[in-house]
């Protein structure tokens, strides 16, 4: 079984984002252009991952070690190129033996299949492969240029290459696999003899072909690995993923009623006969069950959802709510760090957080669990077949027992035992003919001014 090692260049300033934050630390589809690629690289099980960083990025560091935490992290102090960003890497890859593979930080849409793929081009005799895809417009990109028998001999970058070289069309995407003793008795040979003087890590195809080795290439699409270097390319690339998200969702089985209005995040799961409404996001940390319908105009984001379930419209549904099957939802109703039993129900104009609802509870309209006391959150606890009647506060900490009542409007600042009636509001006055009485002094005065 072939070995791999993943060696990712993450060093980049990203000066064109305009940011302070690294430029792969930027989001696509709720999720980072490293995290994207890291995800990408996990079905390859490497033995290795190493992630080249630039200097006083610990945020880079700490976000590969939440998709990846084994993986080693490599300095590049002075940015010199790229063949200088994976030589940074080598002190922890002293003692691989297999295929390296080379991947950029900030292609976001790349395939484990294309780096599986790539690696498989590798064999006797062709100790090295290079991913290239056909550009629509070659501008800019470095050149492929071929050998015989589906190999290159060479690849160009635009500033140093012939007239006639920049004509090719296939280009080169960065993404490289390599047999790793062939990498370093190869790249330190590389010389800085370009236009900008760097040590570029596509010398290596030149320097391998010279040692008689075959350097082999495998293609992708062009949007495959397409880079991110300024805000309009992280919008380009982001509406790429909602694509490939929303397809996947359909082809599992959801209706997306209005698909270019539905987005995803990378790690949404969608169950089979959920239907899915016009204007929906689905943050991070989203689970759907079979079944479930989610209405227009619906914010969700670290929920869980059961199947059957019934969303919205105009919910938002926050990390931590976690929502029964079969259970309702409904328009302007907040929920946050909460949960829902089977076949509860809080319709309309409601917050619910830091709580627990039983299963078969209504929650009447205007209902809000008062969790914050300026300083601590505190918890609401409702049994199961309570009814909450409209306008209701519930001043945590507070538990309701099983089957309780309680009365409109009241105000609920201590523990109800099952089966009770709670009332928590003033008593009612009514004084007969007051209304009238105080209509015809009104109108007097009136009169009187005129």
């Amino acid at each position: 079984m072939i070995q791999f090692a993943v060696v990712v260049l993450a060093a980049g300033m990203g000066t064109r984002m305009r940011s302070a934050v690294p430029k792969v630390l930027h989001k696509a589809a709720g999720r980072s252009l490293l995290g994207h690629v890291l995800t990408a690289i996990k079905p390859l099980e490497p033995a290795r991952t190493v992630i080249v960083a630039g200097p006083n990025m610990p945020e880079v560091e700490a976000e590969a070690r939440r998709f990846v935490p084994d993986c080693r992290i490599a300095l590049q102090e002075q940015r010199n190129g790229t063949g200088h960003a994976v030589s940074m890497a080598k002190h922890h890859l002293s003692n691989f033996s297999g295929t390296v593979i080379v991947v950029y930080a900030d292609v976001p849409l790349i395939n484990s299949e294309t780096l599986r793929g790539l690696a498989s081009k590798l064999g006797r005799g062709t100790p090295m492969a290079v991913l290239g895809f056909e550009a629509a417009d070659p501008q800019g990109y470095g050149r492929l240029i071929p050998a015989a028998k589906s190999h290159i001999k060479a690849i160009r970058e635009e500033l140093d290459a012939s007239p006639k070289e920049r004509k090719i069309m296939l280009c080169n995407s960065g993404v490289i696999a390599i047999d790793s003793k062939t990498l370093w008795q190869t790249l330190p040979r590389i010389r800085p003899n370009n236009a900008k003087g760097e040590i570029y890590l596509t010398d290596l195809v030149e320097l391998v072909v010279k040692a008689k080795g075959k350097v082999g290439v495998a293609a992708c699409g062009e949007i495959e690995v397409m880079g991110v270097n300024d805000r309009t390319q992280l919008a380009h690339v982001s509406g790429a993923l909602q694509n490939r998200y929303r397809t996947r969702a359909m082809l599992g089985g959801a209706t997306l009623v209005d698909p270019s209005t539905v987005y995803f995040s990378a790690d949404t799961q969608i169950g089979q006969d959920v239907i899915v409404e016009p204007n929906v996001v689905f943050g991070p940390g989203v689970k759907v069950g079979d079944g479930a319908e989610i209405l227009a105009n619906c914010h969700i984001e670290g929920a869980t959802i059961g199947e059957g379930a019934r969303i919205g419209p105009f919910a938002r549904l926050r990390p931590g709510a976690d929502i029964g099957s079969n259970a309702h939802v409904g328009n302007y109703v907040e929920i946050k760090n909460a949960a829902l039993g089977a076949g509860a129900k809080a319709n309309h104009l409601t917050y619910i957080g830091d709580a627990t609802v039983g299963a078969k509870s209504n929650i009447g309209a205007g209902t809000i669990t008062c969790n914050y006391d300026g300083y601590a959150k505190h918890k609401t606890e409702i049994g199961s077949g309570v009814f909450v009647g409209s306008n209701t506060a519930l001043v945590a900490p507070v538990r309701i027992g099983d089957g309780v009542n309680i009365a409109a409007g009241s105000v609920v600042t201590k523990d109800v035992p099952a089966d009770a009636l709670a009332i928590g509001r003033a008593e009612l006055s009514v004084r007969e003919g007051w209304a009238k009485r105080y209509r015809e002094i009104m109108q007097a005065r009136k009169s009187a001014k005129r």
